[in-house]
């Protein structure tokens, strides 16, 4: 089956080299490109595509109105194209909060070092995008967060909460003490992720790991406004920090976060990815840290998200006798990394977001 593309990109040069890439594939026809987002809503609307890959910053209209309107209209899969910079970070996660599926850099060397490797990136990526058609023409619309509800942050005026005291997430009737909560995520997580956390109490007192595929500054950016979005503190982790209660720590781009146990603390330990490594930050490589310094009592929740990364971690964990949650099909954006766990006899519950989010209100 034929893969209809609309390339939304005020660069004709972009344009160009976006459609020979897809078009190395029979699968894909470039139906239609658009200079700026006001072109892309009529086309949109009249070519109907299966896919549309759309740049974030262009004249008339940028792309983050664009997703808006055709989301509000007639939703469409989107992929967005964005510079990797703080400010390309900001504006893609908005776009994303707008409708948006996922996003790659602009340029090809910032998916991968491998051109050959980065042109295939691009086309799987636009083709698990655009697997997500049928879902779209009958949506169930995520929950959002109203981020003007919140209290603002900027570098100079930072959003300070307390630091809780450690206390053990009240025992169920399938949990024991959990002294660690980590949410793992890939494809969709970024919305999914700041819905179930802003859910978390700001008296939660558990330390929390959040490993999302990312590349830097995005995280960065991502742990800024997970901060100004949730009670808790929230921020990009750093080498040697200690385990906090009542603090989220994320794993940045392009490195490895471990937790490894020095002098007594339980400490975050990040290294650069290596060749061979395909996602930085890595589930796996995360959670296999947790089953050797946690006895048990870990709950590990897996979200939306392409792949499997998380299955082979989280068996390691459950084998120490951690809790597994996984993200149900339903609500995921990307049934994948917790297709993943729930295929292998891993999950202990299978929830819908709204669900993880109740139970994330019960933290303390």
């Amino acid at each position: 089956m034929t893969i209809r593309v609309l390339i939304v990109d005020d660069s004709s040069f972009i344009c160009k080299r976006i459609r020979e890439i897809l078009e190395e594939d029979q699968e894909f026809k470039v139906i239609g490109v658009a200079h700026d987002g006001r072109e892309a809503i009529e086309l949109a609307a009249s070519l109907q595509p299966d896919v549309i890959t759309m740049d974030v910053e262009m004249p008339i209209m940028d792309g983050i109105t664009a997703v808006k309107k055709i989301m509000g209209t007639r939703p469409c899969p989107i992929l967005m194209f964005s510079a990797m910079t703080q400010v390309g970070a900001q504006a893609t996660l908005d776009a994303l909060n707008a409708g948006a599926i996922d996003f790659l850099p602009k340029q090809l060397e910032d998916i991968d070092a491998n051109r050959e490797t980065a042109r295939y990136l691009l086309r799987y990526r636009v083709r698990m995008v655009a697997s997500q058609a049928t879902r779209m023409s009958s949506p169930r619309p995520l929950p959002r967060v109203n981020q003007e509800e919140h209290q603002s942050s900027t570098a100079e005026n930072p959003v300070v909460k307390p630091i809780r005291a450690a206390s053990a997430w009240p025992k169920t009737a399938t949990s024991s003490k959990i002294e660690l909560l980590v949410v793992a995520a890939s494809t969709g997580g970024p919305v999914a992720m700041q819905y179930v956390l802003s859910k978390i109490p700001a008296e939660c007192s558990i330390p929390i790991l959040l490993v999302q595929h990312m590349p830097p500054n995005f995280t960065k950016s991502f742990a800024e406004r997970l901060n100004l979005l949730c009670n808790i503190n929230v921020r990009e982790a750093r080498d040697g920090d200690v385990l906090q209660p009542g603090t989220a720590l994320l794993g940045p781009g392009a490195m490895q976060m471990q937790v490894k146990q020095v002098a007594g603390e339980r400490r975050i330990v990040l290294r650069a990815k290596q060749s061979g490594e395909i996602y930085s930050p890595c589930v796996d490589i995360t959670f296999d840290s947790l089953a050797e310094v946690f006895a048990g009592h870990v709950l590990a929740v897996v979200l939306t998200g392409m792949g499997a990364d998380g299955k082979a971690g989280a068996m390691k964990l459950r084998q120490r006798g951690a809790q597994i949650w996984a993200q149900d099909e339903a609500t995921s954006t990307i049934y994948g990394m917790p297709k993943a766990i729930a295929e292998a006899g891993l999950a202990d519950h299978i929830y819908s977001l709204e669900e993880i989010a109740n139970q994330f209100k019960k933290l303390h």
